[in-house]
């Protein structure tokens, strides 16, 4: 008895595993969500950052690039000392692609993340396959794991896809500029492998909690985009922070956002029960 209660006390990673490649099968058959994501992505890391690198790396030596180039000094001082270039256009390229553009890699997948998991639990009502996922042999922590994965995954694909092709531009529009190929910084690794992910995941578990207590997918994303602004905002600051050059602080922030994030996802776990799959107390 006890080998039994020991087993079923962790996590049967099928279950989970089956859970988010259901729910990202069903989000990849829905052109109507993903269509408008991918112009999403692609205006924010391809379209915007082409353009204004482009413009600024090949439009010559006028007077747009030096007051340009003249506004960097209200940067601050250690950010100013991480600008390479020699010329006025390498210079503004430098600090457009490695400081002015960060919004690109919070926004975007905190957006679409968000709009994904808005839906994960509250749409299973809505679509009548709550009752089904409700009486199936995955307990209340796989079906949150689940639609916490499949929530997750289309977040951190934009993340991975947008910032490769991102840093191809970067590289190849102001790397002549610099003296060669320079992107991504050490600040950008620091904040796309450690500040960004604990920002992502508190924003989720607050969001599914929130699917899981409202009565509709209209109310859910509504709430969810009051929880996310907040969150966009605060992660953006730190992501400057983190660009701009803070000594250590970055390291602190970004270690205590993923405490914070541990916290958050297990006391998320307490949202989802059979009973909210149901339909039963969905808004108590």
């Amino acid at each position: 008895m006890s080998t039994t209660i020991r087993a079923s006390s962790g996590l049967n990673w099928n279950r989970v595993m089956t859970i988010a490649k259901t729910d990202l099968k069903q989000l990849i058959q829905a052109r109507d969500f993903w269509i408008p994501m991918m112009l999403l992505g692609s205006i924010f890391f391809i379209f915007v950052p082409a353009t204004l690198l482009f413009t600024i790396t090949n439009i010559g030596d006028v007077d747009v690039v030096e007051r340009m180039s003249e506004t960097l000094e209200v940067l601050p001082s250690s950010a100013q000392a991480q600008i390479q270039g020699k010329s006025a256009e390498g210079k503004t390229g430098y600090a457009l692609a490695v400081f002015l553009l960060a919004p690109v890699v919070v926004i975007v997948p905190l957006t679409i993340s968000t709009a994904v998991g808005a839906s994960t639990i509250v749409g299973e009502r809505e679509r009548g396959t709550g009752e089904f996922l409700a009486h199936s042999p995955a307990d209340v922590r796989e079906i949150y794991m689940g639609k916490l994965i499949a929530s997750l995954a289309p977040g951190y694909f934009t993340v991975v896809v947008g910032f490769t092709i991102y840093s191809l531009l970067v590289n190849l529009l102001v790397g002549p500029e610099v003296g060669g190929w320079f992107f991504p910084t050490q600040q950008w690794w620091i904040m796309i492998v450690w500040v960004l992910p604990p920002f992502l995941a508190i924003c989720l578990s607050l969001v599914l909690r929130l699917s899981a207590r409202v009565s509709s997918t209209a109310a859910a994303q509504q709430a969810s985009g009051l929880v996310s602004l907040p969150l966009i905002m605060i992660a953006y600051s730190q992501s400057t922070g983190v660009l701009f050059g803070a000594g250590n602080m970055p390291i602190i922030v970004g270690g205590l956002a993923w405490v914070l994030a541990i916290i958050s996802l297990s006391r998320g776990l307490r949202s989802v029960q059979r009973s909210r799959l149901l339909g039963v107390a969905a808004t108590g």
